[in-house]
């Protein structure tokens, strides 16, 4: 049994991001002001946001150069490699051909530097010093001190509770960069203040933790705001993962039958499949494209398609997602980063046109997939990761079943290195699964925001 390793050379590495809105099969409704109900025009978003990042995440050009500065940055750790998963298949006893991207080489170890890169250089290009976001896991907070570093600015990180408490490891890591992390719900803002009055004891959450850190730049003329998953710009940046992985597979010889990712904003999900689902957009191939997220948080498989907030407090503009409304509160379960009550616009409108699937998994499920890939492949998945992994197995087995043939790729978007705590207590045999109960969807969509009444 042969091992393979697919590396892309340096020079072939894509140097233009891939924007699908323009070939989207209709417009994206476009983001809210919430005070007006109408349309965002990009003044509105100027506080936030660099002039550059709005401009991308109206654009309809298809194409969008990567700047020189962002390309060298990525030459640290770009092309990643593909793996076909040949020890995963024989354990499982599939005919299925099984690929996975792993985005974990870099210093952050996961997929979030692609966008952290770029947007830490056009905010320092606008002569922005610092900057301030949010983060669930860890994997966003720590991949942009990492880029603030590479850049020379300042960097603000409030951390969901849970995470910053039973996940130390990334937030000490962005500590090494430089960055200040920053429990939240926290005494720094004054929503923050308030979510603490109300519930000292607070798990947190990325809705939360965002409206702290857009107060948070708001406030300061220093400072803009960044964040790591479901606008349309980290999207377009995601999608040097699989422009890359196209070309892989295709000094493979092969073309995915399956793709798959997990969802939590969207960010690696979208930018792993778009270069993709452009084929399909355009009759060229016909993949499942599948996204996979926890039932603890089951947001494209159970939530409706509909204006809300991106945060808690109600700061941000409406955006027309998927969503289990911005008040909502997900279990503590260990993928942090799929603990978003909203999916990105873009991947809730290919879901709403049937363009993608989605599935979802209980949290013990997911961590038996990630040890059996572990065992197999040698690499330690990111609990996020493992959703992914869940989902392949279950495609292969399905092959296995049918004695067919097929190719399944999915993105490995992390190591879990960083997650070791969450094993132990697999492994103790004290992980608890959290379905949601429909009552709590329920109640949390009863403040979604009236637009248009």
């Amino acid at each position: 049994m042969k091992h393979v390793r697919i590396d892309l050379p340096q020079k072939e590495m894509p140097d233009k991001w891939y924007n699908i809105a323009p070939d989207l099969p209709k417009p994206l409704a476009p983001p809210l002001n919430p005070a007006t109900g109408e349309p965002l025009g990009p003044e509105m978003l100027a506080p936030i946001f660099p002039m550059a990042l709005i401009q991308q995440e109206m654009s309809q050009e298809r194409w969008i150069e990567i700047p020189d500065e962002v390309l060298d940055a990525y030459l640290r750790y770009r092309p990643t490699p593909v793996y076909r998963a040949r020890r995963l298949e024989e354990a499982l006893g599939t005919p299925a051909h099984i690929y996975y991207k792993y985005e974990g080489v870099n210093g952050a170890g996961s997929h979030k530097p692609n966008t952290a890169i770029a947007q830490a250089y056009y905010n320092k290009q606008e002569g922005v010093k610092r900057l301030s976001t949010e983060t669930g896991a860890g994997q966003w907070g720590s991949a942009l001190a990492l880029s603030c570093a590479m850049f020379g600015m300042e960097c603000t990180v409030y951390m969901v509770r849970v995470s910053y408490e039973g996940k130390p490891g990334r937030r000490i890591m962005g500590q090494c960069w430089g960055a200040e992390f920053i429990s939240s719900p926290s005494d720094r803002t004054e929503f923050g203040r308030k979510v603490l009055a109300e519930t000292p004891d607070s798990p947190g959450s990325l809705g939360i933790a965002i409206s702290e850190a857009v107060e948070d730049a708001v406030g300061r003329e220093d400072t803009k705001y960044s964040l790591g998953s479901v606008l349309n710009h980290v999207m377009l940046h995601q999608t040097i993962v699989g422009q890359e992985t196209k070309k892989q597979m295709e000094m493979a010889g092969e073309y995915p039958d399956v793709l798959i990712g997990c969802v939590g904003g969207g960010s690696n999900f979208a930018g792993f499949s778009f270069p993709f689902i452009a084929d399909k957009l355009a009759g060229k191939t016909n993949p499942r494209v599948l996204a996979v997220e926890p039932t603890s948080c089951p947001t494209l498989t159970r939530a409706p398609f509909a204006y809300d907030f991106g945060d808690t407090a109600g700061m941000t503009p409406l955006l027309m997602m998927n969503t289990l409304g911005h008040g909502f509160i997900p279990p503590p379960t260990h993928a942090g980063g799929l603990r978003y009550h909203g999916a990105a616009p873009l991947v809730s409108l290919l879901k709403e046109e049937g363009l993608i699937e989605a599935e979802a998994f209980n949290q013990v499920e997911c961590f038996t997939a990630g040890v059996t890939f572990a065992r197999a492949e040698g690499w330690i998945p990111a609990p996020e990761s493992s959703h992914a992994i869940r989902a392949a197995i279950v495609e292969a087995e399905k092959a296995k079943e049918a004695g067919e043939e097929k190719v399944i790729v999915f993105n490995l978007s992390g190591h879990g290195l960083l997650d070791l705590a969450g094993y132990e207590q697999y492994f103790a045999g004290d992980m608890t699964d959290y379905p949601l109960p429909e009552e709590d969807i329920d109640k949390a969509l009863k403040d979604l925001p009236k637009v248009g009444e």
